[in-house]
């Protein structure tokens, strides 16, 4: 009898020992949850991360030269980016629907085991003031002189620790869920981040009403095509960045109103597209609505990178006979030229990335005693021009130089003119 009750304290404490051990792992992964948003992830994490992002530079360095492909090429690929973005948000949308079950399950499991812990110390408690009573106290001489008292206070014992090893393998078995928990948070941020470096594209703030986007749109490069002079790698960023603020009809994605920060690119004439096909066909379903912010994310980027080569040309192209500034929202280079003439060029859809010819649309005195131009020399001076060859009015600097002279040409030839009919 001695040993079997000297026997019992001694499972006490080691099972008291397992609970500590336990707490400590739960305030180990607690913590670890806590400080997930800052730690690094596991090395497989690591490298799995690195051999993405080493694909997406390579993918951001092929689409940076448009040098090698054609319209229909050009086409092509961006489908095929398209498509693999398209397959990226899908994983993205699956892994994210997996996080939120987990997360739930993860506060579940987490607060059941705070409350079984406690529980188990409780008993733990217990059991321990029992055991001392019954050597401390009268019980104990009852305890140790009735075999029949002694048998069932044992095996009342037994049965107290058979429950609580339970409930301790319970509590590991919660606790490797966490764990597995974690891992799969950990891979999520790793493919977030992944994702948005392929796509430019981080969700800020949705309230549901107003979404606040951030935009990281990369500028391809233009080396290599001989009919555009090249710009300089100081001027040329090699990504922009914005942030578009959308607003959406109460309880669905219809797209209200957007505005873009900063406010450097033109986009009205896009919103007015998105907003004209939802009203154009009312019966869309949500997705088909989430789509058309899709499109218009899309076309945004495709504006902000059009802009963007146009003004650096501009810039570039400028010097001390004439300066150039391109307006966004008629998509016209204006060209102040010398003698007080402004010559505004039409800049046609895909240019400079696709090969389009520019065009000499009207010239008008900028100087307040300049002589007005008349229709016939505008006339004269668009039919010499406009007929230039294709390869030299796809060059801005090229045009604007032939511009400049024939200007000057036909500026002689009606004063020449003028002479000639006053003798």
């Amino acid at each position: 009898m001695e040993t079997d009750s000297s026997s019992e304290p001694l499972d006490l404490v080691t099972i008291r020992s397992r609970v500590r051990e336990l707490e400590q792992m739960h305030r180990n992964c607690m913590d670890e949850d806590v400080e997930m948003s800052s730690s690094d992830p596991d090395q497989s994490l690591v490298d799995s991360a690195l051999q993405l992002e080493s694909k997406v530079q390579q993918m951001i360095s092929e689409c940076s030269d448009f040098s090698f492909l054609g319209i229909e090429d050009l086409d092509a690929f961006v489908e095929h980016l398209k498509e693999e973005l398209n397959t990226a948000e899908a994983e993205s949308a699956k892994i994210s629907n997996e996080i939120e079950v987990l997360t739930r399950t993860h506060i579940q499991d987490s607060s059941r085991l705070e409350s079984d812990l406690e529980v188990l110390k409780s008993s733990l408690d217990s059991m321990s003031s029992q055991v001392q009573e019954d050597k401390d106290g009268q019980n104990y001489h009852s305890y140790v002189g009735d075999g029949s008292n002694s048998i069932n206070s044992h095996e009342n014992h037994e049965f107290e620790i058979l429950k609580l090893d339970n409930q301790i393998e319970e509590s590991k078995s919660i606790l490797n869920s966490l764990q597995n928990f974690e891992y799969l948070f950990k891979r999520f941020d790793a493919l977030e981040e992944i994702e948005d470096a392929l796509s430019g594209l981080h969700i800020i703030e949705f309230d549901g009403t107003f979404i606040r986007l951030s935009l990281r749109t990369y500028i391809p490069k233009l080396e290599g095509m001989s009919q555009y002079q090249s710009i300089d790698d100081t001027f040329r960023p090699s990504e922009v960045n914005h942030e578009l603020l959308i607003e959406v009809l109460s309880g669905t994605m219809e797209i209200k109103t957007v505005e873009i920060f900063p406010n450097d690119v033109y986009i009205g004439d896009i919103v007015d597209a998105a907003k004209t096909s939802r009203e154009s066909f009312p019966q869309l379903s949500l997705p088909e609505t989430r789509s058309s912010i899709q499109w218009l994310v899309r076309k945004v980027q495709d504006r902000i990178i059009q802009c963007t080569l146009r003004r650096l040309l501009v810039k570039t192209a400028s010097n001390s006979r004439y300066s150039l500034e391109y307006l966004d929202r008629d998509e016209t280079i204006l060209a102040h030229l010398v003698g007080g003439v402004d010559a505004y060029i039409k800049v046609y859809h895909g240019w400079p990335i696709s090969s389009s010819p520019l065009k000499l649309i009207s010239l008008k005195s900028s100087g307040h005693h300049s002589k007005e131009i008349s229709l016939s020399f505008l006339c004269k001076v668009e039919g010499v021009v406009n007929s230039l060859s294709t390869n030299l009015r796809e060059n801005l600097s090229s045009f604007v130089d032939a511009v400049e002279t024939i200007l000057k040409e036909q500026m002689r030839l009606d004063i020449h003119s003028d002479s000639t009919s006053q003798k």
